[in-house]
């Protein structure tokens, strides 16, 4: 068939041999009947059924409008159950399709925008918040037994400890991730299974520089609650580990007051780490015994979660760096985490705004360094006057909070080994200079920490600058 079928119905012509004329004849003006007749049609141009025509249009004007085709109005139509009785009766038209028509001459066309779709990428700011709180509440546990052990002797064991905890914890948190696609009992028994096994391998590391003193009980309490924190976190805990650390706080926040003595301090100290071990330990229970019978499969490779954990390594000794001149830049690193989980959440949302208003890729492109340099600038920039305030430099710690953001916003799109690469490369290249003293020690850190940031974003701008990096 060479043309499209008249799917409206005949309206008495269906003569196919009688000629046309070009312009259609008027209908004879009605005439008056002798009696009462009842079923007898108005032609649809008489004034009352004209004004209910209108009615109904100025009723359904807003579905009519962004009609494309007289046919979608007649569908409208008949789902709103207009018989063809009341058509007739009450709008004088002989069908639905002939008032469909007339709806459709009278009400302008009108293409709305559809309503914004909902960002899937909106941060908690709650929970990002808190989870800034609760990386910097540990530190208390510091601060309540500083009177009990000695900074030049004990502090290499704990160092230890918590650049491998560090470390382990990185790469434990990205498999757990990855097995909570498969389910959150498989993630509760990667957990089960790596967190005890990575704070043992941090006590026997630091059993080596505490050369059998009894600092390896503390190394070994810092990697156990590391370990159950880490838990918790992954497992989106952050109430019970808040709530655990509540008498380091209350600890803590005595001590301008009151002189607790060894005991209370050591007291508050096990209070919260065995108040850790124990929420944690719930936590694997309920999840392991929630959801069904465990997968017998192996899991992702190990040498996905490699990446991460060398750059948690990396991270960890770049911090370490930053606290030997500058500790309470650190804390207020820390404090940052929070902020900087928002930035990322922001920026995955900012990003997915510009990719719906870009045309063409290089349009994306800029408008994709444009979010990058803001949300880059909105979290180092902030942290300048912390800087000055406490001491510190003013270009240690935004360099070493943008090279620490980047790598964290490569890793949440998958990108894993520049990162981790370039990080270890800024890590050991800035503790050699410090150690061997070429230059001087609080200059080799901002170089190096500069030039991994400038890798980093160059980086961040040529990979997610592609619109199907976000798609």
């Amino acid at each position: 068939m060479s043309g499209p079928l008249d799917l409206e119905p005949r309206r008495g012509q269906d003569d196919t041999l009688a000629l046309r004329l070009a312009v259609p004849k008027r209908p004879a003006p009605p005439r008056e009947p002798a009696g009462p007749v009842t079923l007898g049609l108005t032609p649809p141009g008489a004034d009352g059924y004209d004004e209910a025509v209108s009615e109904l249009a100025a009723e359904l004007a807003d579905r009519v409008g962004p009609a494309v085709h007289p046919y979608e109005v007649a569908a409208l139509l008949e789902a709103d159950g207009l018989s063809a009785d009341t058509i007739r009766r009450r709008y004088g038209h002989p069908d639905i399709f002939s008032l469909a028509a007339a709806l459709y001459e009278r009400v302008p066309r009108t293409f709305p925008e559809p309503p914004p779709a909902a960002d899937p990428w909106r941060p908690d700011h709650l929970r990002c918040l808190l989870r800034g709180v609760l990386f910097a509440l540990p530190a208390l546990a510091y601060l309540l037994t500083a009177p009990l052990w000695r900074p030049g002797q004990h502090a290499a064991a704990l160092v230890t400890a918590g650049v491998l905890s560090w470390a382990w914890g990185q790469a434990l948190g990205h498999r757990a991730y990855l097995r909570m696609a498969a389910g959150r009992r498989e993630a509760a028994r990667t957990l089960l299974r790596g967190a005890p096994l990575g704070a043992a391998l941090a006590t026997a590391a630091a059993a080596i520089p505490a050369q059998g003193s009894p600092v390896i009980w503390a190394a070994a309490a810092q990697s156990l609650y590391l370990a159950a924190a880490g838990v918790l976190l992954v497992l989106g805990r952050e109430p019970l580990l808040l709530a655990a650390l509540a008498p380091l706080a209350a600890g803590a926040a005595a001590l301008p007051w009151w002189e607790p003595g060894p005991a209370l301090r050591t007291g508050a100290v096990v209070t919260a780490l065995a108040a850790t071990a124990a929420a944690a330990g719930r936590a694997l229970r309920t999840e392991y015994a929630g959801q069904g019978a465990a997968g017998e499969g192996a899991g992702p490779p190990l040498l996905r979660s490699l990446p991460y954990g060398l750059f948690g390594l990396a991270a960890a000794l770049l911090v370490l760096l930053a606290g030997r001149r500058e500790p309470y830049a650190v804390i207020v690193l820390t404090v940052s985490m929070g902020p900087a989980e928002w930035l990322l959440y922001r920026y995955r949302g900012l990003s997915a705004a510009a990719l719906g208003a870009s045309a063409t890729p290089a349009a994306f492109r800029l408008r994709s360094a444009g979010v990058l340099a803001l949300c880059l600038l909105g979290y180092a920039l902030p942290l300048l006057p912390a800087a000055l305030f406490t001491g510190a430099g003013p270009a240690t710690l935004p360099l070493l909070a943008a090279t620490l953001w980047t790598a964290l916003l490569l890793q949440a799109f998958g990108v894993a080994w520049p990162p981790a690469l370039i990080c270890l490369a800024a890590a050991v290249t800035a503790g050699a200079l410090t150690l061997s003293g070429p230059l001087p020690g609080p200059p080799a850190l901002p170089l190096c920490c500069a030039g991994a940031a400038l890798c980093l974003t160059g980086c961040a701008l040529r990979l997610l600058g592609r619109p199907a990096a976000h798609a």
